[in-house]
């Protein structure tokens, strides 16, 4: 217990420069262990050893005195959780090491766990006769991943999982949630950098109660624990997120300083997690080493028995092969790992009304039929919308308007609906149920669905022959199930699609134009087609809603920057049906220039790398439309420009054959403009560091695959280096 301290006893200094005194300082410091040590023991251990009030005196003893000291504040203290800033945007973070995402096991029952074993035995060689594998089995917790950043024992970056490349900075947030630590222990082993990955997530529990205050202050409330958990991480404010009840369970590791340069030496990913939680981190209590499909499948069974108890949400378990070694000689295939498998459990289902059929028009044209459903809980998230996919859908399941419908969330994310509960209709038009555990019947009594009946299916929802959004015709094509809109970019829920696809970072890269400022532009008219983008002021763009002078001047300067591109990113933002980055970098390469792929014949597209029928004729059609190639002009008008070259037979390719890994952050060019520049050479850009690799470019920060290279002996070059790569010259 700390003893009592009398802040009045110490002489109050007149300002801040006046250093303070010994006794002050060694107060300072054992409040601060002394509240760090509560904290611990109430949001990690669930252990509190002194009540609420005690806790409330010490920590505003600290208070006091920093108050009067200022000097002694530091970023670590306890009163340092709630900043109280508002950000104006969340900064874009590369990652060290990618946050990458696992893969998914399509069998949902105990057999998947078997599959999953099986894969390893058989990619490590083993036979029936080699001993078991030795796992560590995890909760697929429902929140969201989150990369902390640790340099020398203090908290200095918090980062979402983004794209896997790219996160957004969240710091200010994180610091609030009392599970995570704001430094690590002196008197461990902590290496100088390492970053620890887990969840971000909110108890059920919590997520009522903080549901109950926003009816009560008439604010938002959150379907579930991951949107909830999500909207207060990404607030600008961390007042707001200080008042959210947010958790954190740790389960992995980033960048980390290897063991020869003062880092652990790791054997176990069991090991590695009893490590975190020496550190403080929470690691969930369910995790434990399974040895064996039939532990896998035990744990999964296990759990799954629990799941609806658990205080947090999951949708699944996920298996790590314990061995650190063992997890390297597997490694990766593409860009997910071996040694690891998500295992879900098989989706929730429940029945309820379906009360009308809209349709949803998407950046292509696609046109799909959404059930608007009476609202239902379907585990744990309260479901009033589901896809129909398109009309034959609907005949197929035989649903209608007015019936009682199952809901299922398809991989425990997007909502379906199965089909129509076979059951007596009652007057109000909803089902009777069927008794707990006894499961759904589907079927259309007196339908076609039932055997040996004679009145046949009447839909009635039929899609409709104009667009819903700009009243163009829809048409199907040949042997397609889904209707589309012909308007294109005319049509405004295509244009809103089509302007955010081609501000896309991986296509203009158009920094700051987000849902909400083009729903505004579009709405209001503004923005009509793709040029008008240029075509902003700065007076129009600062009258919008939230945005500031200085927001719009962010914005007209990443439109400015967008201009100089490529003419890969150039094809992908156009938005053009099955073209995707692969497929416009394949286009780019062949063709060398836009005006002569635009002219390109069906058969002349399907010489293209990759191209197929489908491919070559969307892209042919598109190019046909005389709209489509007016708003390629305008843009280029307004200055979009990129470097065109020979096609790809007489384009030169210096570095075909070569393998290059990118790391750290390059002076002048952005790792995907680097990334492009080695690719159009002929390069394969990969994400890690092999024997096989050829050059390591690094940058500033550049972390543990420098290391690599430098171990492996691989040549490392900068930015100066890499460009002369490229002309052909001596890089070293």
């Amino acid at each position: 217990m700390t003893e009592n301290f009398d802040l009045f006893s110490v002489e109050t200094p007149p300002q801040s420069a006046v250093a303070a005194p010994e006794k002050v300082i060694a107060k300072v410091q054992e409040l601060r262990a002394q509240l760090k040590q509560w904290a611990h023991e109430y949001y990690v251990q669930d252990a509190p050893s002194v009540p609420d009030g005690e806790y409330d005196r010490v920590f505003q003893q600290l208070q006091a005195l920093e108050g009067a000291y200022p000097q002694l504040v530091t970023p670590d203290s306890p009163t340092q959780r709630v900043i109280g800033a508002v950000l104006e945007g969340l900064a874009p973070v590369r990652h060290a090491v990618p946050m990458l995402s696992i893969q998914t096991e399509t069998d949902n029952e105990a057999t998947g766990a078997i599959a999953f074993d099986q894969r390893v035995r058989r990619e490590l060689g083993l036979s029936d006769a080699d001993p078991a594998i030795e796992y560590v089995a995890e909760p697929k917790f429902d929140g969201l991943a989150m990369n902390l950043r640790y340099e020398r024992g203090q908290l200095v970056q918090a980062t979402t999982r983004g794209d896997g490349e790219v996160g957004e900075d969240v710091t200010h947030n994180i610091r609030t949630i009392r599970q995570i630590p704001l430094s690590l222990p002196v008197d461990l082993k902590v290496p100088p950098v390492v970053e620890v990955r887990g969840e971000v997530h909110m108890a059920k529990a919590d997520l009522l109660k903080l549901n109950e205050r926003q009816l009560a202050t008439g604010g938002k409330t959150f379907a579930n624990p991951r949107n909830a958990a999500a909207g207060s991480v990404r607030q600008l404010d961390s007042g707001i997120a200080a008042q959210r009840p947010l958790s954190f369970f740790a389960y992995g590791l980033g960048e980390i300083t290897p063991a020869d340069q003062g880092g652990p030496d790791f054997g176990t990913h069991y090991g590695m997690l009893q490590t975190l939680k020496s550190w403080g981190f929470p690691v969930a209590p369910q995790v434990c080493v399974a040895t064996g499909a039939s532990e896998l499948v035990a744990f999964h069974e296990r759990l799954g028995a629990a799941r609806e108890s658990l205080p947090f949400e999951i949708d699944g378990v996920v298996y790590k092969v314990n061995s650190l070694a063992l997890q390297r000689q597997l490694g990766f295939k593409s860009r997910e790992p071996r040694w690891a498998v998500a295992h879900k459990y098989p989706a929730q289902e429940m029945p309820t009304l379906m009360e009308a059929i809209d349709v949803q028009v998407g950046r292509t044209g696609k046109l799909t039929p959404v059930a608007r459903l009476a609202p239902v809980q379907v585990g744990g998230v309260v479901v009033t919308n589901a896809t129909l996919s398109n009309l034959f859908d609907i005949r197929k399941k035989g649903v209608r308007v007015g019936d009682t419908v199952i809901v299922r969330r398809a991989g425990d994310v997007i909502p379906e609906v199965v089909g129509r509960l076979m059951a007596p209709t009652l007057g109000t038009g909803v089902s009777s149920l069927p008794p707990e555990g006894a499961g759904f019947a589907l079927g259309r009594p007196g339908g076609e669905t039932v055997p040996g009946s004679r009145q046949p299916y009447v839909p009635n929802f039929r899609m409709p022959k104009t667009c819903p959004i700009c009243g163009s015709a829809v048409v199907r094509e040949k042997g397609e199930a889904n209707h589309r809109c012909t308007g294109g970019l005319f049509c405004a829920a295509q244009r809103k699609e089509a302007i955010l696809h081609f501000a896309h970072r991986r296509a203009m890269d158009i920094e700051g134009l987000g849902d909400k400022l083009v729903d505004q532009l579009v709405d209001a008219q503004v923005v009509r087609v793709l040029p008008d983008l240029y075509k902003l002021g700065l007076t129009s763009l600062a009258a919008l809603d939230r945005m500031a002078e200085k927001s719009a001047q962010n914005v007209l300067a990443a439109l400015e920057k967008s201009k100089s591109t490529t003419l890969q990113r150039f094809l992908f933002g156009l938005g053009i049906r099955n073209v995707g980055e692969s497929t416009a970098r394949d286009l780019a390469k062949h063709f060398g220039n836009l005006d002569a792929m635009m002219d390109a014949s069906v058969e002349e597209l399907l010489q293209v790398k990759d191209v197929g029928p489908v491919v070559a004729d969307s892209i042919h059609t598109f190019f046909a439309q005389p709209h489509n190639r007016e708003v390629v002009e305008q843009l280029r008008a307004c200055g979009v420009h990129w470097e065109e070259g020979e096609p790809a037979e007489k384009a030169p390719q210096i570095l075909a054959g070569l393998t290059v890994v990118l790391t750290g952050t390059l002076p002048t060019l952005s790792r995907d403009a680097a990334k492009d520049m080695l690719e159009a050479a002929g390069a394969k850009v990969s994400g890690s560091v092999s024997k096989k690799t050829s050059y390591v470019v690094a940058g500033a920060e550049a972390g543990s695959k420098l290391a690599k290279a430098e171990e492996l002996g691989v040549t490392v070059l900068d930015e100066a280096g890499m460009l002369a790569l490229l002309k052909g010259q001596s890089a070293t």
